[in-house]
C-alpha cells in the first residue's frame, strides 16, 4: 500500500511511523514543506488518559516522549490581586520542537520517506498513492480540492489572541486577569521544559485596538505584553516566535474522507486552544486511523470505521472546548464575581469537572470555597455544600437553593387544584426544597394550556390553594405560584397524548399575532386593546388570590411561547402599532402587565423570560440582556430563563444544563439574581451556585437524593 501523508506535524508523523510499524512493506511518505528544524509553536499539553494511548500504540515513542514532559497538577488563578490554586489535575507538557523531532526520528528508524521544504500545491504534485491523507492543518490545502464534498465550515472566535513563549518556569497551569486602562487582558500560561512557559494572551477585539496593538510591530507587542503582565512574569521576558494576533477559527467539516482521500487532526476540525486539546485529538485521529486501516481490508471500510470511531469524540471536545472559549471571550463580565468564586467558574467552565470531582482532585480547595462562601451568612456555623446556603429575597429567606416544581400538571377540574396538587407539592418540600413552585397557573379560563390545566381565576380556587399552601409550609417549605396564560399554545389535549395537540373542539385562543403555533392548528385572534386589559386584569386578578392564599413568592410566567412570550418575539409578532416592530414596542405589553402585578403584589416577584428562541430570526443575545435588564428596573426580584418553544420548528439542542449558560449571562450581564433548570443534577446545581452562575436551581430529575443525604439541617 502506498500512502502519501501531507503535512510533517505531530499527526502526520505519527500516523506514518504507526502505519509503517504495523506493515513494514508499505510505502508511506510524509511531505512537509518546513525545515526538519522549524520552530513554529511552543509547547503541548496532554492529559495522562491521553498518554496510556500512546503507550498502547508505540512504547518506543512513549518513553521518548515521558522522558521529556514536565508535570503539573496545579491551576492557579490570579485576579484581584490575589493568587488561588487548586490542585489534582494531571497535566504534561512538551516543547513542540522536541516532540517532533521524536516523532521524526522514529519515522526514519522505521523507514518512512521523509521529504522536508516539499510544497505541495496541486494533486499533480503529488506521488503516486493508494491513501492520501490531509494533515495539513486547519488551512488544508488537500481539504480544498474537493471543498465541495468535505465542505468546511469554520467560524472565527470574538477574541483576539497571541501565543508567545517565556523562560519564566510556571509551576502550574495558570490563568492571569490584568484589568487596564485598555480594558481586559488575560493570559494562559504553562510550563513545557526545564525553563520555558507557553505564554498566551488574549483580549477582546476593543481592549486589542485601545492598547495600539492592531498598529504595533513584533517588538512593541512584546514589550507592551510584558508591561500588561509584569507583576506575574517576575522580569523575565516574551519571545515571538513568528507570533501574531489571530482570532481563533473552529473548524467543522461535513465529511472527513472522500474517495481515497482523509483528513486529520486539523485539517478535519479543531477545538479552542483553552482546554488544550489540538495536538492530543490530532494524535488521537492518528491512532484510530492506523488501527482501522489495520482492521479492514477494504479502504472505504476503514475509513468510516475511523470517521464513526473519532467523529463524536471529536464533537464531544468541540462541544466543550465551545464553552471554554466563550467563557474567556465573555470574561469581562465575570470579573464582578470575588476571587473563590471566579475560581471555580474557571475550572467548571466546559462542564467536564463536577462539584465531586474537584472534592476529589482538591479537598481542601473546595473546603475554602466553601468556608468562604458559609462566611457571607451570620446564620451558617459550618461550611456546607453551596445548594445549603440560605437565600433571601425581598424579604423573603429561602433554607436552601433548590427549587422544585411538579414533572407535570395533576389534573384538574375547570381550573380547581385538589388532591393531587397538594400530594404533589407537599412530597416535593417533604424532600427538602427550599422553595417549592407550582406548575404553571392559568389566569383564565381560556389560559390554560390543557382542560386539565389547575388555575387561578375564582375565588373557590384561592381557597383551594390557601390550603395546599397551609400543607406546603408545615413540611418546612417556601411555596411560590407560577401564573401564566397560554395564548395560541392552549387548548390542548393533555400532554399524556402528547405535546400541543389540539383539542377537536379548541376555544378561542389569544395572541399577539393571528400566527397558529402549528400550521395546521387553530388560528388564534389577534388581541386588540380590549383584550389586552383583560388579560392584564386577569393576572392582577390572579395575583391577588395568590396572596389571600399566603403563597411566599409570585412568579410570571413569559417564557416557552405563551402569551407573554409571543408578545417578546419576533417570530410570532408581527403587529405594526405599538406593541409590535422594535424591542421597546414588544416589551409594552408585557411589562404592562408585570407592573400591574408588582402594584398589588408586595413580596418577591419573579419573571420567566425567554434568553433564546433558538431559530432563525429570533431573540438574539443582546435583546434577552435587554429584557431582563427592563424586568429588573420595572421591579423583577427573580428571572428563570426558557429557550426554544416560541416555534415548534426549532433547533432541539436539549441536554442536561443546557438553561445554565443563559442564567449565567443574565445574572452576570444584568446582576439580578438568577433560577435555572433543565434538568440539573445536584453536582451540577452546587457548581452554578458555587461558580456565581446562578442564585436558586430546579432540580427535576428523579433519585439525585438532595434530601435524603443532606438535609439542609446544617442551617442555624
Amino acid at each position: 500500500m502506498r500512502v502519501v501523508i501531507v503535512g510533517g506535524g505531530p499527526a502526520g508523523l505519527y500516523l506514518a511511523l504507526l502505519l509503517k510499524k504495523a506493515s513494514p512493506r508499505d510505502e508511506i511518505t510524509v511531505l512537509e514543506r518546513n525545515p526538519p528544524d522549524a520552530t513554529y509553536g511552543w509547547g503541548v499539553v496532554f492529559s495522562d488518559r491521553t498518554l496510556a494511548e500512546f503507550r498502547e500504540a508505540d512504547e518506543v515513542t512513549y518513553r521518548q516522549i515521558t522522558d521529556r514532559f514536565v508535570l503539573w497538577d496545579a491551576i492557579d488563578v490570579y485576579a484581584h490581586g490575589e493568587r488561588l490554586r487548586c490542585g489534582g489535575h494531571v497535566f504534561a507538557g512538551i516543547a513542540r520542537t522536541a516532540l517532533l523531532e521524536i516523532l521524526q526520528r522514529r519515522c526514519a528508524e522505521l523507514g518512512v520517506v521523509l521529504r522536508f521544504r516539499t510544497e505541495v500545491r496541486q494533486p499533480e504534485d503529488l506521488p503516486p498513492y493508494d491513501l492520501l491523507v490531509g494533515a495539513d492543518g486547519v488551512g488544508s490545502t488537500v481539504r480544498s480540492w474537493h471543498a465541495e464534498v468535505f465542505r468546511p465550515r469554520i467560524t472565527p472566535g470574538r477574541a483576539r489572541y497571541i501565543w508567545l513563549g517565556t523562560p519564566r518556569p510556571f509551576g502550574a497551569f495558570t490563568f492571569v486577569f490584568r484589568q487596564t486602562e485598555w480594558g481586559l487582558f488575560q493570559a494562559h500560561a504553562y510550563p513545557y521544559a526545564g525553563r520555558m512557559s507557553t505564554f498566551i494572551v488574549e483580549c477582546g477585539e476593543e481592549a486589542w485596538k485601545r492598547a495600539g496593538f492592531h498598529e504595533a510591530d513584533e517588538v512593541q507587542t512584546l514589550r507592551r505584553c510584558e508591561e500588561i503582565f509584569a507583576e506575574v512574569l517576575r522580569g523575565n521576558p516574551l519571545f515571538s516566535n513568528n507570533s501574531r494576533w489571530i482570532r481563533f477559527p473552529t473548524l467543522r467539516t461535513v465529511t472527513w474522507h472522500h474517495g481515497r482521500i482523509v483528513l486529520l487532526g486539523d485539517a478535519a476540525h479543531t477545538a479552542h486552544f483553552s482546554i488544550g486539546s489540538g495536538t492530543k485529538l490530532a494524535m488521537e485521529d492518528a491512532i484510530a486511523l492506523a488501527r482501522a486501516l489495520q482492521t479492514y481490508e477494504d479502504l472505504e471500510t476503514a475509513l468510516e470505521a475511523y470517521e464513526l470511531e473519532r467523529r463524536p469524540a471529536v464533537e464531544a471536545f468541540q462541544r466543550a472546548a465551545l464553552q471554554s472559549q466563550r467563557t474567556f471571550e465573555t470574561t469581562q463580565r465575570a470579573m464582578r464575581l470575588d476571587p473563590y468564586r471566579l475560581t471555580l467558574y474557571l475550572l467548571t467552565r466546559s462542564g467536564r469537572i463536577s462539584y465531586e470531582d474537584l472534592r476529589v482532585r482538591d479537598a481542601r480547595f473546595v473546603q475554602r470555597v466553601e468556608s468562604h462562601l458559609a462566611s457571607e451568612w451570620d446564620e451558617v456555623r459550618l461550611p456546607c455544600p453551596p445548594v445549603h446556603l440560605p437565600f433571601a429575597l425581598r424579604g423573603l429567606r429561602l433554607p436552601n437553593r433548590i427549587a422544585r416544581r411538579p414533572a407535570s400538571a395533576c389534573g384538574a377540574l375547570d381550573g380547581l387544584p385538589g388532591q393531587a396538587q397538594q400530594r404533589a407539592l407537599c412530597g416535593l418540600a417533604a424532600r427538602g426544597a427550599g422553595l417549592v413552585l407550582t406548575e404553571i397557573l392559568a389566569v383564565s379560563p381560556e389560559g390554560r394550556i390543557t382542560p386539565e390545566d389547575a388555575g387561578l381565576y375564582r375565588g373557590e380556587h384561592g381557597e383551594a390553594w390557601k390550603r395546599i399552601v397551609q400543607a406546603v409550609h408545615a413540611e418546612g417549605s417556601r411555596i411560590g405560584a407560577v401564573l401564566g396564560h397560554a395564548g395560541r399554545r392552549g387548548a390542548t389535549r393533555s400532554r399524556r397524548f402528547g405535546v400541543d395537540l389540539p383539542l377537536t373542539e379548541p376555544w378561542e385562543l389569544l395572541a399577539p399575532s393571528a400566527l397558529p403555533y402549528h400550521p395546521d392548528g387553530p388560528v388564534p385572534r389577534a388581541m386588540g386593546r380590549e383584550d389586552m386589559e383583560a388579560v392584564r386584569e386577569a393576572f392582577v386578578r390572579a395575583a391577588r388570590l395568590a396572596a389571600h392564599a399566603g403563597f411566599d413568592l409570585l412568579h410570571l410566567h413569559f417564557g416557552s411561547g405563551y402569551l407573554l412570550a409571543s408578545f417578546l418575539s419576533p417570530l410570532t409578532n408581527r403587529r405594526e402599532d405599538a406593541y409590535g416592530g422594535s424591542l421597546e414596542n414588544r416589551m409594552r405589553f408585557p411589562l404592562e402587565v408585570f407592573r400591574a402585578v408588582r402594584e398589588v403584589w408586595e413580596g418577591p416577584l419573579g419573571v420567566t423570560l425567554p434568553a433564546s428562541d433558538r431559530a432563525r430570526g429570533g431573540i438574539p443575545e443582546q435583546e434577552a440582556l435587554a429584557i431582563a435588564r427592563a424586568f429588573r428596573e420595572a421591579g423583577c426580584d427573580l428571572v428563570e430563563v426558557t429557550a426554544g418553544q416560541t416555534v415548534p420548528d426549532e433547533d432541539p439542542t436539549y441536554g442536561r444544563g443546557y438553561l445554565a449558560p443563559y442564567a449565567e449571562a443574565v445574572r452576570l450581564e444584568v446582576g439580578i439574581p438568577v433560577l435555572v433548570g433543565g434538568g440539573l443534577t445536584l453536582s451540577e446545581a452546587n457548581v452554578l451556585v458555587a461558580s456565581g452562575r446562578a442564585d436558586l436551581c430546579v432540580l427535576d430529575l428523579e433519585g439525585d437524593g438532595f434530601v435524603d443525604k443532606s438535609p439542609p439541617s446544617l442551617v442555624s
